[in-house]
């Protein structure tokens, strides 16, 4: 099997492509790095491309390994023949060369293999030619005391366990029966107790075909049946599965043909389906719980870059009751200026304590300009936010809040990070400064926390946590490259994710740093302990130093190329020197007018490589996040879900994206759901394809359910306002955007782009 041409047509890119990545991942060459600085190589596929064409290079290496292992047993079992040799090479998957290797293998003793010891097999070959003889007085033969084979029943029903058994073992049989199972079977639940009250009771009576079950149904189904609410079965027409085996081994209408007919139900019931049962849910979990990933990857990546509040002053408020609600004032960048512990929730404090608290708040907002105040979401945050809004009416500075997730705040506030980061202040303290710094720079502060912490997902503690820690993993590293980070007042653990850095080296930076002040430049990584060159090949590109000897140090040009980023300049007109103060912002206007090719060619780098040293030098030391639109700042009236009416319109921030549907946050404390139904005008497929995480969005309410706490919203556009959308004019494209006539999708794949296929 050709791996690299097998994933050539799997992602629709050339061949050259796949083998120059796969090269670049058997150098060791991380994946951050490889998406940045070898698009020439590539044909500039991006992280999200290069990740899942890995995990595909894993799987079908793993496939040939566990080939070459079955092939080594079956032939030292000399069982090997061309066919089982040519149907192993042919496997595509996992499960296929299991099924081959069935027959083969090991097994514990069983109905059969006893069988076999007692001497039946000879049996069990008569009677599958089902050549019309006798089967009874065939089996007299084998009636044998010794044997434990008593009477001719005894024997006959020997034989046929043998025959269930070696049907069981088809390789072609159970390939057969697995397709038909997922395109015909029936996943059905019932209630373990049809009284007990729980969040399953849409699924106490539930049956649905295979293919159809969503995702997330899957996961529902699973949960219930682990914490013992419901019992769910895969069903499937028996006399539709049995058709499959008979067509194949009953050969005669004769008493021989009956016994192996009979064999053959026995070996469906109780070997075969079974087992695809098995198979199929477990597919149907694994399937689930790919997707439920992929959904909190794509949700942990928008959060993790939403846009930074910068150079602010931010209040943290950590809510709390009999606790009290923990302060925490952080200045521009991340230092904390000032703490204290205030109590503030009417319910539980005494009326001279809220006005203490209140003037405790206004003398922080005061004494250090705070324009924005950062609030927890967990217990009392309903009531902390009631308690801020009323202060943002009663003084004069203009100050804005918003609520933030506070999901991992306490794990990580009682961490040893967070020790060896404030060890002057205790744990509750903590986790009001990583509020504050939450909303300051959500990339560096959640970066400290475990990904699946965050909770923005569905079913994560279900998920397998191997496979989720790597994929989340890998979305926390594409996320701070592609931000990057600054080299002087990173953390250990937000250098930790650069490429190309670990822990214990990440550490080592920071320690050199401490003992030797600021870096210069990037050169003097160097220095650091454990860092090589190979490790600074991979990380330099994405570490920042500002103000420092060499400009192109404070942009994501690699110091590989930095002798032609200074040609560059020269044939431009300008000099290292107009970086640092903007004046370089016209050198793509220049580049374009030289020629990009021509100016490729001279300096003997790649278009796409210099596509993105302009864009650098352009904007030397910008973060892409600054391009996203800002949070969702309130400094209004505050609602309780009692104000909420039907029809009602509210602007809120999309908080979590789930299978059907997203959860928003209106300001009422309880987010409101957005069925998938009601995200768009028009069908989609999952929410994914409409909104993101953090996004602004503007809702109406369609019910407020006060009982049971929840509130259902719409994003579809009324009427009149589809009316006015339709009537709108659209935007002409220009002509040199237009496709052009003869236009082949064969011209976008050779040019590097990955054409997406259903």
């Amino acid at each position: 099997m050709e791996i690299n041409s097998i994933l050539a047509k799997e992602f629709s890119l050339r061949q050259e492509q796949v083998d120059n990545t796969v090269a670049l991942i058997d150098d060791d060459k991380t994946i951050p790095f490889i998406a940045r600085y070898r698009k020439e190589l590539t044909g500039s596929l991006d992280d999200q491309v290069l990740r899942e064409l890995y995990d595909r290079l894993m799987y079908l290496r793993n496939l040939e390994k566990r080939k070459e292992e079955v092939t080594n047993s079956i032939t030292e079992q000399e069982k090997m023949t061309p066919e089982i040799e040519a149907a192993i090479n042919a496997a595509m998957t996992l499960v296929e060369v299991e099924d081959i290797y069935r027959p083969f293998k090991p097994k514990r003793r069983t109905r059969a293999s006893i069988a076999r010891e007692n001497g039946l097999e000879p049996l069990a070959v008569i009677l599958i030619e089902q050549s019309g003889a006798d089967p009874e007085k065939e089996a007299e033969a084998f009636v044998n005391e010794e044997k434990n084979v008593p009477d001719v029943q005894t024997a006959l029903q020997g034989a046929m366990d043998i025959i269930a058994e070696d049907i069981s073992d088809d390789a072609d049989i159970r390939k057969k029966l697995r397709a038909l199972a997922g395109e015909k079977g029936e996943l059905v639940s019932k209630a373990s107790d049809p009284e007990a009250e729980s969040v399953y009771q849409n699924y106490y009576e539930y049956s649905e075909p295979v293919p159809k079950v969503a995702d997330h149904r899957v996961l529902a189904l699973d949960r219930g049946e682990k914490e013992g609410f419901l019992k769910v079965a895969l069903t499937l027409d028996e006399n539709l599965a049995t058709d499959v085996i008979f067509s194949k081994y009953i050969k005669a209408n004769n008493a021989c043909g009956e016994l192996v007919r009979a064999a053959a139900a026995d070996s469906y019931k109780r070997l075969i389906f079974p087992s695809i049962e098995r198979e199929i849910r477990s597919e149907m979990s694994a399937n689930a719980a790919e997707s439920a990933i992929k959904v909190f990857a794509s949700n942990l990546r928008q959060l993790l870059l939403q846009p930074p509040l910068k150079n602010s002053v931010i209040l943290g408020l950590d809510p709390g009751y009999a606790h009290g609600c923990k302060t925490a004032v952080i200045d521009g960048t991340g230092k904390v200026l000032d703490h204290a512990i205030i109590y503030p929730v009417r319910e539980t404090a005494s009326a001279a304590r809220v006005e203490e608290a209140k003037k405790k708040v206004k003398q922080l907002i005061a004494k250090h300009n705070v324009n924005v105040i950062s609030i927890g979401n967990g217990t009392a945050s309903r009531e902390t936010e009631s308690f801020v809004a009323e202060i943002l009416k009663e003084i004069p500075e203009n100050v804005s809040y918003m609520v933030v997730s506070e999901a991992g705040a306490s794990v990580y506030s009682a961490s040893k990070l967070a020790a060896e980061e404030f060890p002057e202040y205790d744990v509750s303290i903590r986790g009001a400064i990583s509020i504050a710094r939450r909303l300051q720079d959500p990339l560096a502060e959640l970066v400290k926390i475990d990904p699946k912490a965050i909770g923005v997902g569905q079913y994560q503690h279900d998920m397998p946590q191997a496979r989720m820690s790597e994929a989340l993993s890998g979305v926390v590293e594409d996320c701070v490259n592609s931000v990057g980070v600054d080299l002087n007042t990173a953390s250990y653990s937000l250098l930790s994710y650069i490429a190309g850095i670990n822990a214990s080296v990440a550490k080592n930076i920071v320690a050199y740093r401490e003992e030797n002040g600021k870096f210069t430049d990037r050169k003097e990584l160097l220095k650091v302990a454990k860092l090589g060159k190979k490790a600074f090949e991979q990380c330099a590109g994405f570490l920042r130093v500002r103000d420092g000897k060499n400009p192109l140090d404070n942009t994501a040009v690699h110091p590989e190329s930095y002798e032609a980023a200074s040609s560059l300049l020269n044939e431009c007109g300008f000099t290292l020197a107009d970086i640092s103060g903007g004046g370089a912002a016209g050198i793509g206007e220049k580049a374009d007018s030289l020629g990009l090719d021509k100016i490729s060619s001279s300096l003997g780098i790649g278009v796409p490589t210099l596509t993105d040293i302009i864009g650098e030098l352009k904007k030397p030391g910008r973060d892409l996040r600054d391009e996203l639109p800002p949070p969702l700042l309130r400094s209004g009236d505050v609602m309780d879900i009692k104000d909420l009416k039907p029809g009602m319109e509210l602007v809120g921030t999309v908080r979590n994206i789930i299978d059907f549907g997203v959860f928003v946050d209106i300001g009422v404390h309880e987010d409101g759901l957005v069925h998938i139904s009601q995200i768009c005008n028009k069908f989609i497929k999952h929410p994914l394809e409409a909104v993101k995480v953090n996004q602004v969005v503007k809702v109406r309410v369609l019910d407020v359910d006060l009982k049971r706490n929840r509130i259902s919203l719409t994003m579809r556009l009324n009427d009149e306002e589809e009316k006015k959308q339709e009537k709108r004019p659209r935007p002409q494209k220009k002509r040199e955007e237009r496709k052009p006539k003869g236009f082949d999708a064969s011209q976008l794949r050779n040019s590097g782009f990955r054409i997406k296929q259903k």
